[in-house]
């Protein structure tokens, strides 16, 4: 690795990292991934830029420097203007705070202070998370498990703060921003896995009739992973008050864990 425990002279930087990652560049795979993630003119992904690393090796990168990289180093890696350096940023996000967020300290209060810090921080650069990957690797396991656990946010005191948390997520489910709106979706997989359906019934409302395929698809996975975790009957509920104005993207992601002649039960309700 770059820097070896006992040897470096100085506090790991977020320059360390990015002059690292940019070492490691890879021009064939970063062609595959500028054409993956859709990066021409008209795309989502429009004008990003790859290094051609894979998620493994960023993975590895974020296993080194999660411990030591201080928190105020980040922003500078969510403003690179390399999608790895952005994602490595972000795991690192993650990798602080699942360790602050277990349950021996779910109710710490520094340890909520500091999870609170890196939610604010996570949301104040919301909009660097700007392709699919990048949400969906980080926003269940920080915001999604930020609407799990204690926070100071909201309130004076530590405790769930509901609407606090419930104005955040329609914040950005309102956002003009495809990826903030994606954030409110996919983040309710930490919520589904715990067996809350609650959020997910709500965004999924809010997002029935949205445009964008990524966001029908994001709505759709959830409803999946709801009905497979939480309770295929809320599920069938859910597609009987909706399943005629959903659209086909969303509707077949929903169903896709249900058998053969069911499935074909829900499309030929559209």
């Amino acid at each position: 690795m770059f820097w070896i425990a006992g040897e470096k002279q100085q506090a790991l930087s977020a320059h360390d990292i990015i002059a690292y990652m940019e070492f490691l560049r890879n021009e064939k795979q970063r062609g595959v991934l500028m054409r993956f993630f859709k990066t021409g003119p008209g795309q989502y992904g429009e004008g990003d830029e790859f290094l051609g690393l894979k998620v493994p090796q960023t993975r590895e990168v974020v296993k080194a420097a999660a411990k030591d990289l201080p928190l105020e180093e980040v922003p500078e890696m969510l403003m690179s203007k390399w999608h790895e350096v952005r994602l490595c940023g972000l795991l690192i996000l993650v990798a602080k705070f699942e360790k602050l967020a277990t349950k021996r300290l779910a109710n710490n209060s520094e340890a909520a202070r500091q999870r609170d810090e890196i939610l604010t921080l996570y949301l104040q650069y919301a909009e660097r998370a700007n392709n699919w990957d990048l949400v969906d690797l980080s926003t269940h396991k920080i915001l999604g498990n930020w609407l799990l656990l204690p926070t100071f946010l909201g309130g004076g005191e530590l405790g769930m703060h509901e609407d606090y948390k419930v104005q955040v997520m329609d914040e950005l489910a309102a956002s003009p921003c495809l990826w903030k709106q994606r954030m409110s979706m996919v983040c309710t997989w930490k919520t589904i896995q715990q067996g809350d359906s609650w959020w997910c019934l709500r965004y999924a409302e809010k997002h029935l009739h949205h445009p964008h395929d990524l966001m029908q698809k994001a709505v759709g996975w959830m409803l999946r992973e709801m009905g497979k975790r939480v309770s295929v009957d809320l599920l069938r509920e859910f597609l009987r008050l909706h399943a005629h104005e959903m659209p086909r993207t969303t509707l077949r992601y929903a169903i896709e864990q249900l058998d053969d002649e069911e499935r074909r039960h829900w499309m030929t309700q559209k």
